[in-house]
């Protein structure tokens, strides 16, 4: 599911999730007592809508029905964290047993509140070992404060989309690989046209659909919070620097004004004008889910993929990039504990049943033994996404207690920043600070 969209489920699902902590008084994952081997039925809730996603996820659970015949599992779909939160608050016999959940950013509250069970009894249990099944950001946007209440379920990965034919007709052979060759292809990549552009190299603006500043601030490996629990945009320099690379972008192109007036001439971002897919701009930051968006809507543009640029001083670390994905987990509230385990562990860490899976949507595996597989199909541009998800220095934002609410707040700034309402960046990180850590203060 594309980060945008997971950030606004978040931001959504904040208000609700804040009436958790009071209200899941579920069982604990340590006294889990149902019998696993007992018929049984458990109720699965996951967000996938679309009629190809809903398919593939039926598949996955008649292949683990068929090894568990004793376990059925009543699919429920297109459910959001609102919907959820509602039905673990009520603890009903409606509530869901397992949630897969687009929304990364509210694991914090998840672990946190106790909504959804803790998993470590379980993984002990099945003798499976983290470190040699996830990558280390899967394990971290999947936990929270030394609580594991889900495991990873797919994943996405971001890169740097360009096009091939812009690229030729610039004397551009190769995609840049740190943010220096980027300034200076996205010059040599636009064209003015009066006040506006016949084309654009790269659409630097905060608006500009993906470019946000957590998927831009990765390619400089940030630390957002600090050995005091507190939010570290004002102290890691990393921020500052990716802020001070994007306003300078921004007048190299033509300044705020013109890119916004251009902007305005874009197409949705799902829909068939998507600029990139138009060629009206010949660079964009995306997920692995473009290159079929660009196929399904017939684009013209011969699409390269490579990974985002690094700072110059990062120059060794090419190759990384930021990591989401969607995640899985067992209410605390449901009485199966024990069956909906096994139906975690087999969509979280059964090699084929991860593989089968993103093969179907198109998703990149999250578990280590997939991403290698064999089996796995993919367009061959899209290995990009693979190597990025398996790179050691491939980075994601940490869960929060309040979700989302924290990159709302930077993006916040990033809006005001680049539009020149706020001019001291430093001033501006410090407030952004103060900001973050007042409303986690709020959300405990």
């Amino acid at each position: 599911m594309p980060r945008n969209r997971r950030l606004a489920a978040a931001v959504v699902a904040v208000a609700s999730m804040s009436l958790l902590a009071s209200a899941c008084t579920g069982q604990s994952s340590g006294g889990a007592t149902d019998d696993v081997n007992a018929k049984t039925t458990i109720t699965f809730w996951h967000g996938w809508s679309a009629a190809s996603e809903v398919k593939a996820i039926q598949a996955d659970v008649d292949r683990f029905e068929k090894i568990h015949p004793n376990i059925k599992v009543k699919v429920v779909g297109n459910m959001t964290d609102d919907k959820i939160n509602q039905a673990l608050r009520g603890g009903g016999s409606d509530a869901p047993d397992v949630v897969s959940s687009f929304t990364t950013d509210n694991v914090g509250k998840f672990c946190s509140s106790g909504a959804f069970a803790d998993l470590k009894p379980f993984l002990a249990k099945s003798k499976i070992d983290l470190d040699k099944t996830f990558s280390k950001p899967l394990q971290d946007y999947t936990q929270f404060d030394g609580v594991r209440c889900t495991l990873p379920l797919l994943s996405d990965a971001y890169a740097l989309y360009y096009n091939k034919a812009e690229f030729k007709d610039a004397g551009i052979t190769a995609p840049p690989k740190t943010w220096t060759e980027f300034d200076q292809d996205a010059v040599k990549l636009t064209k003015s046209k009066g006040d506006s552009y016949q084309q654009l190299g790269f659409m630097p603006d905060f608006h500009g659909y993906e470019s946000t500043p957590s998927h831009m601030v990765a390619q400089w490996s940030p630390t957002y919070v600090g050995k005091d629990g507190k939010s570290n945009v004002a102290k890691d320099p990393a921020f500052a620097k990716m802020f001070t690379w994007q306003q300078n972008l921004v007048k190299k192109l033509g300044g705020f004004t013109k890119l916004e007036k251009y902007r305005a001439t874009f197409g949705d971002e799902w829909g068939a004008k998507h600029p990139f897919q138009t060629g009206q701009v010949a660079m964009q930051v995306d997920g692995e889910w473009r290159l079929g968006m660009a196929q399904d809507a017939k684009s013209k543009v011969d699409i390269g993929i490579a990974p985002l640029p690094v700072p110059d001083d990062q120059a060794a670390s090419y190759g990384k990039g930021y990591i989401t994905g969607t995640i899985a987990g067992i209410a605390s509230t449901s009485k199966k504990q024990n069956a909906s385990w096994e139906f975690v562990k087999y969509i979280t860490t059964d090699t084929d049943a991860v593989v089968d899976f993103a093969n179907d949507i198109h998703n990149i595996p999250s578990t280590l033994a997939a991403l290698k597989s064999p089996k796995l199909k993919f367009d061959p541009r899209l290995k990009t996404f693979l190597d990025i998800a398996q790179n050691p220095a491939s980075n994601t934002t940490p869960p929060s207690v309040n979700g989302g609410t924290y990159q709302v707040t930077l993006q916040d700034f990033g809006y005001d920043f680049e539009s020149g309402r706020a001019k001291d960046l430093k001033a501006g990180l410090r407030k952004t600070a103060s900001q973050i850590d007042k409303d986690n203060e709020k959300a405990k």
